[in-house]
């Protein structure tokens, strides 16, 4: 990616979200000329329905450690396997519900081979899979998805293994035996089970449902949702599905979902909750905007982009302040006029992308300026609208052909009569005119600007800025 420079480059992924929470679409420019739902395909046949059992699992979580946002793993190993009644539970269900192939995920190696020991003692052929396999149950991937398909396994215990990359179309069960703690994972695993297949009608879907953090909202994503912050356990129930497609929770689980939702922490500490996760997944450092959307669970970031008196990036510097994260430097720069102009490049309104060129030019790649010429300004107009596909955002209906007869003067005239203006209208009087110059800052401001810390911020604004309003263009569209 790093070497080719391509005039076009396509990009082809059934797993847009990734685990480590990077912008795959940031590749492409956000030039997205095709996307379906999971919704969409079920609707549409390109993928079987679901049928999805929320079963009442008596395992207690309320006692075991979290580790950067997840169950220990081997606290958990010893809660399952201890817990013989669990696996009659599970078995219980398997049987219930049927199944000729299904795939089960499970938290650690132990527990797989636990769950492949269980099966067999109880007369269904079933292996474990997992990485660097040496257990008396074990099997190596290719072997067991071989025998899998012919039948000559009916279940197949796994541990991140068959999350992606994985094609086993006749697979008419999944069942969920861990925490379902991201949503990405979630929905890969999923979709193991959702390829059509000659004779399957729909997917069993079994999720074995304790008193775990984010019990009971994995639902939300069936139906389309894209996150399940701030949402209620259980809510998934009061929402619109694909066709054909089952919720149903055991009735148990409502009681289990009142009384969890009665101890979920407040909003703020959550969104503070997950600033500490980033900063200890950096190593102690304190992450950038640009670092914190790169990392942040998305359903807490999707909940901040829609309520913005709970949104750290609309004033980022004062978020930090109350954590008391602001380093020195950062901390002098809060103090004065410099908080002040950064918070409004934060929060000037955003509709169409023609401010970032503007403010791009006095930022000079580090270098800031107080004042902008009218060659200085257009030379950054036309690196910024120049740079991937950014120029369809020009003017709306433009083709590249039309863009490129664009000459300088023109460039120059759609500046100054829309963002160069609003700057100053709406610039809470920090955009000034001065002679011979298209634009200027206040002079109280030249103390400041040279500062590390002032710059550093200016540049992190700016960039999350441009790239949140593609990914908000991209999600419109």
């Amino acid at each position: 990616m790093d070497y080719f420079k391509p005039r076009f480059l396509l990009g082809l992924t059934a797993t847009p979200e990734r685990m480590d929470g990077r912008n795959i679409y940031e590749i492409c420019d956000y030039n997205v000329p095709y996307e379906i739902s999971l919704r969409e395909a079920i609707n549409k046949g390109v993928l079987v329905p679901f049928h999805y059992y929320g079963i009442y699992d008596e395992t207690d979580y309320s006692g075991l450690h979290r580790v950067k946002d997840r169950y220990d793993e081997k606290e958990l190993t010893e809660t399952y396997i201890r817990n013989p009644g669990r696996y009659d539970l599970i078995y219980r269900y398997y049987r219930k519900y049927g199944s000729q192939r299904a795939l089960g995920f499970c938290c650690s190696r132990v527990h797989a081979e636990e769950m492949a020991k269980e099966f067999c003692r109880r007369g269904v052929a079933a292996v474990a899979v997992y990485s660097n396999a040496d257990g008396e149950y074990s099997e190596d991937r290719q072997e067991a998805v071989r025998r899998l398909k012919n039948q000559e396994i009916r279940v197949i215990f796994s541990v991140d293994m068959f999350n992606e990359g994985v094609d086993i179309a006749s697979v008419d069960m999944v069942m969920f035996l861990r925490p379902t703690e991201s949503p990405v994972v979630f929905l890969q695993q999923l979709g193991r089970g959702l390829r059509i297949s000659k004779g399957k009608t729909f997917l069993n879907v079994l999720d074995f449902i304790g008193n775990y953090e984010k019990a009971g909202r994995a639902p939300l994503l069936l139906s389309g949702e894209n996150s399940f912050f701030g949402k209620v356990a259980g809510e998934g129930g009061r929402i619109a599905y694909p066709d054909d497609c089952i919720v149903d929770f055991d009735m148990r689980l409502i009681d289990l979902f009142a009384e969890m939702n009665k101890k979920s922490l407040p909003v703020k500490q959550q969104i503070r909750n997950e600033f500490y996760r980033v900063k200890d997944l950096l190593g102690g450092k304190v992450p950038t905007r640009m670092e914190l959307f790169s990392y942040m669970d998305d359903d807490i970031y999707q909940y901040c982009m829609k309520h913005a008196r709970e949104n750290p990036f609309r004033r980022y510097l004062e978020f930090l302040n109350d954590l008391d994260e602001l380093s020195d430097d950062e901390r002098e720069v809060f103090s004065g006029i410099g908080r002040e102009f950064l918070a409004l490049i934060e929060t000037t309104d955003m509709q169409k992308v023609y401010k970032m060129p503007i403010l791009y030019s006095f930022y000079n790649h580090g270098n800031i300026r107080m004042a902008v010429t009218d060659e200085e300004m257009l030379e950054s107009w036309k690196e910024f609208f120049n740079h991937g596909t950014n120029w369809k955002d020009f003017s709306e209906g433009i083709s590249y052909t039309d863009y490129k007869a664009m000459t300088d003067k023109q460039h120059l005239s759609k500046a100054k009569s829309m963002p160069v203006r609003f700057l100053k209208s709406s610039g809470k009087g920090f955009f000034i005119d001065k002679e011979g110059y298209a634009l200027a800052v206040r002079p109280d401001l030249e103390p400041v600007i040279h500062k590390a810390a002032f710059k550093a911020q200016m540049k992190d604004i700016l960039e999350y800025r441009t790239m949140e309003y593609y990914r908000r263009r991209y999600a419109s569209e």
